[in-house]
């Protein structure tokens, strides 16, 4: 498939995290000094998949980097839309509502696999600004099959697309939001192209005997 390419100067993009892995160093509160913290942190940094192998510059020292390098470094089993279970990407959608909508997606079908659609949890949106050539799904016709809503038809045909983007150096893909009709995403293929990443609301989405879900910025 051959994508056009478009250019984006799209700030405030919102990637959703749950909060537990939003939290100030656990290990601070194990130390004295800022000397034995730099010991302990080098400890546990040797069991770390993110530091084993990082993915961004070692020198990079600018706020969210670390959320930036575990995005590409953990991933879900059988990967997502656009990345494998080599290597994960940057998603992010253009606007809260459509981000919630994908991340709400993803944990209903986790819930329908226990038979328990009853669930309390917080998620940090995370703000990104993305400029340049990125390549463009919007107004592809027919809808092409890595835009599939069932993951099993959509995701196979997703990670091939991106497999033939990343190899001929693409920054990433923005495309139509799958979850939320009218909505866009964003999916980042190099972690240099992830800008200015900064906290944003925080969202308690609640699950009560249904597949619905509501969302409040709490």
């Amino acid at each position: 498939m051959k994508l056009p390419l478009c250019e984006i100067a799209q700030q405030r993009t919102v990637r959703l995290i749950p909060t537990a892995h939003y939290k100030p160093p656990v290990l601070r509160a194990l130390v004295d000094s800022d000397a034995e913290l730099a010991v302990i942190e080098a400890l546990e940094g040797r069991t770390s998949r993110r530091l084993a192998r990082p993915v961004i510059a070692a020198d990079m020292d600018r706020w969210g980097h670390t959320y930036i390098a575990a995005a590409f470094t953990y991933t879900r089993k059988g990967g997502s839309r656009f990345n494998g279970e080599a290597r994960g990407a940057w998603y992010a959608g253009f606007d809260d509502r459509t981000a919630l909508c994908e991340v709400c997606f993803h944990r209903t079908r986790e819930l329908g696999f226990i038979g328990h659609y009853h669930d309390d949890v917080q998620y940090r949106a995370l703000h990104a600004s993305f400029i340049g050539r990125f390549h463009d799904l919007r107004g592809a016709e027919p809808a092409p099959d890595c835009l599939h809503p069932d993951p099993l038809t959509g995701y196979p045909a997703g990670q091939a697309l991106a497999g033939t983007l990343v190899a001929g150096g693409s920054r990433g893909l923005v495309y139509p939001s799958v979850r939320h009709p009218g909505g866009t995403c964003l999916v980042a293929f190099q972690p240099n192209v992830v800008q200015d990443v900064a906290p944003g609301a925080c969202w308690r989405i609640v699950w009560d005997g249904s597949q619905n879900w509501t969302a409040t910025a709490a």
